[in-house]
């Protein structure tokens, strides 16, 4: 069901085709409602990206949210990668404090339930005493959520009936397989704070028709009206730029400090690929590194992003490596974006407000706005996966 304060009629000129489509109304932005609705359901109810996959090493652990559904992520000697829920089956203490340990069991600090790593029950105090208590019974075990792995990512449903796994990554494999997502590994990581809603991040990322007001140092690598926008699959969305004659990446001086893919045509070099994994990844495709942003929403006005450099192993290995070549690139271009995010913000939390138009250079972003009218309109997170483009 779509949130009271969200006006069904407005949401519709937000799923119309593009060329009458508007912008998400204002609620959608600043609502404490609709972010609330949209964390059990959106980040709760999809398949929420948790971070790479590779940092947790068997008998590691992470807790973290999903949503609003408070989480732990294990891996068990036999590499077998688990989605818990972070509810003690005793009395609903928390079993672990958010973070990431490397303890064998997961011990409930209210009254000392003990669990596995797979989550089975292990015991707690004087239960033996208690009459009838059966610590066979699965029924004592953590509820058992859903997780999967790809490209190295680890993405997480916290709910009952996930969207089809398959369906959400339909048609990204095949796009990116010449970079071998599960193959890099990161270099460096920035955390940011931004003051804007999580979705305006996502609309400004989808289109560089504000590049040249406020991206010099990107514009002189790639030109802002480059490349084309992708067909919407699954549940992600996305498009390319291409890189100017003089570089080879996206850099200050347009020069890699890294090493091209290794089953990257020359051709294809040329190529940068921005997309949207919905709710909250973003992958930006080079051909010498991958960049990636990592959403979690704090508020109907704040979000936290986790920036990170990923390198094919071949990058490690050359003598003097240093990764800043790309991180200072995207530093400063990133920062340029946080501001102007968070203009969108105060504007759209003032009076003046009004849904608007979508320019032509502004496809991606309407694909991802009719994907969020879409899930506010159907009130489900599988609503987001692609239908016709029109």
């Amino acid at each position: 069901m779509v949130p009271e304060v969200l006006d069904p009629a407005a949401l519709a000129l937000s799923a119309a085709p593009h060329v009458r489509a508007r912008t998400l109304p204002a609620a959608a932005y600043r609502s404490t409602e609709v972010f609330a609705w949209e964390q059990a359901v959106l980040f709760a109810g999809s398949w929420l990206c948790a971070g790479r996959s590779d940092e947790l090493a068997a008998g590691d652990r992470r807790a973290l949210m999903a949503g609003d559904q408070p989480i732990i992520l294990t891996r068990t000697a036999d590499g077998t990668l688990h989605c818990l829920s972070n509810v003690c089956r005793h009395r609903g203490h928390e079993v672990v404090p958010e973070g990431r340990s490397s303890d064998r069991v997961l011990r409930c600090p209210y009254h000392g339930w003990v669990y596995g790593l797979d989550g089975a029950f292990r015991g707690g105090p004087r239960l033996r005493e208690t009459p009838g208590f059966d610590r066979t019974d699965p029924a004592h075990s953590l509820v058992a959520l859903h997780v999967v792995e790809w490209g190295g990512f680890a993405f997480v449903s916290a709910t009952e009936r996930p969207p089809p796994a398959g369906a959400w990554f339909d048609g990204l494999d095949d796009l990116l397989a010449p970079y071998e997502l599960d193959r890099v590994r990161p270099a460096i990581t920035h955390d940011y704070e931004v003051a804007a809603n999580w979705k305006i991040l996502v609309e400004n990322y989808h289109e560089c028709y504000h590049c040249d007001e406020i991206h010099p140092e990107l514009c002189r690598v790639s030109a802002p009206l480059s490349g084309y926008d992708l067909t919407p699959q699954g549940a992600w969305r996305g498009g390319t730029m291409e890189l100017t004659d003089d570089a080879e990446t996206m850099s200050l001086d347009g020069r890699s400090g890294g090493v091209a893919m290794r089953r990257l045509e020359p051709a294809a070099r040329r190529d940068i690929y921005y997309l949207s994994i919905f709710p909250n990844l973003l992958v930006s495709i080079h051909p010498d590194y991958v960049m990636t942003h990592l959403l979690r929403p704090l508020a109907a006005d704040r979000t936290a992003v986790t920036c990170s450099w990923l390198f094919p192993p071949e990058a490690f290995a050359v003598d003097g490596f240093d990764a800043s070549y790309a991180a200072d690139f995207w530093d400063i271009t990133n920062r340029q974006d946080w501001a102007a995010c968070e203009g969108v913000q105060r504007g759209v939390s003032a009076i003046g407000y009004r849904q608007g138009p979508f320019s032509g250079d502004e496809a991606a972003v309407h694909a991802f706005v009719r994907q969020v009218a879409d899930a506010y309109l159907a009130g489900r997170a599988d609503a987001v996966l692609a239908r016709a483009a029109t």
